[in-house]
């Protein structure tokens, strides 16, 4: 980074000297003139460009990206032979004026003219909500932009701004309301993370709930939620995430190990035991590629209360950490 602040001031220092060189022996006029003329050389290429692929793409601004290649062209040619200096001074102040006009249009998209000068409050007042949530949401009034687009039933807008104002509540509530209205699962999702962002732990387990009904992945996320809650829902949820991870052992064994675990949350010690027997088959498979695997096979071992063979491959497994 160093380097490059370096490069970047001896470039500075490289152009202002031949600044100085060209204006101590041509004149501040012939320095100003060239000045001029390159940069409205650069408009006049950019501009050329740009009305090229607009011309070619039909578009209606293909005629005012001519107007404004013809007026840098005259501008570029005035700055060369310098007989009308009043039209550079006049066209440099018209592009000037058009590029502080295009930055000020950009910094409030979809705004109108008559939208862009009137006050937040005011476009509130005349029920013009959506302008009003622009105009409040550039303010960083979160709270009041979210409002506004609520009674502009721009739901998604309302919950950002609610999230910005680190408005959690407001913003789940939302979120709930549009997995409901748009039957998007994705929203329910949101809502989840919001509520337990808030610390509550009851709403983040039914909209996850409510998410894990297209995504069985999350049912043991569901039931870690519910564990100490609510047993009963505790339970229903495990038993969701343990017909998933069966599924799943089928046809990739490492998930024995997930399979044995919801056994024993469940209190079914047989099947847990059964799970852990099926677990223990794929590591030993996989031991004989991969030695790190003796680790696993030696907690399999373990859970299964064969101590010594569990001493035997941990012994195994730290040979190969050697």
């Amino acid at each position: 980074m160093d380097k490059l602040y370096a490069y970047l001031i001896a470039s500075i220092a490289i152009l202002l000297a031949i600044f100085a060189a060209i204006a101590h022996y041509f004149g501040i006029l012939f320095l100003v003139r060239l000045i001029l003329g390159l940069g409205f050389l650069v408009l006049s290429l950019i501009f050329g460009i740009l009305f090229a692929l607009l011309l070619y793409a039909k578009s209606k601004y293909s005629l005012l990206s001519l107007v404004a290649l013809l007026v840098s062209c005259y501008a570029t040619y005035q700055c060369y032979v310098w007989e009308s200096p009043a039209h550079v001074a006049y066209i440099l102040i018209i592009f000037v004026l058009s590029i502080a006009f295009g930055f000020w249009w950009i910094s409030e998209p979809d705004l109108s003219i008559v939208e862009r000068i009137r006050s937040a409050e005011s476009l509130e007042k005349a029920r013009d909500y959506r302008a009003a949530a622009r105009k409040y949401e550039k303010q960083k009034n979160y709270n009041k932009a979210a409002e506004c687009y609520i009674k502009a039933k721009m739901l998604e807008s309302a919950a950002w701004c609610y999230e910005k104002a680190k408005n959690f509540v407001e913003a789940a509530k939302i979120y709930e309301e549009l997995a409901k209205q748009k039957k998007d699962n994705y929203y329910w999702k949101e809502a989840y993370e919001l509520w337990k962002k808030v610390g509550d732990i009851k709403k983040a387990a039914e909209c996850l709930e409510k998410y894990a009904e297209e995504e069985p992945w999350f049912w043991e996320d569901v039931a870690n939620l519910w564990k100490g809650i609510d047993e009963r829902k505790f339970k229903e949820a495990l038993q969701k995430a343990l017909e998933y991870y069966l599924k799943e052992a089928e046809e990739e064994g490492v998930f024995w190990e997930d399979v044995a675990k919801m056994y024993e949350e469940l209190n079914e010690k047989e099947r847990a035991k059964e799970a852990y027997k099926r677990y223990l088959e794929y590591c030993l498979t996989q031991a004989k590629d991969d030695p790190a695997w003796w680790k696993h096979v030696s907690e399999a071992y373990e859970k299964l209360g064969l101590k010594k063979e569990a001493e035997e491959a941990l012994k195994k497994y730290k040979e190969h950490q050697k």
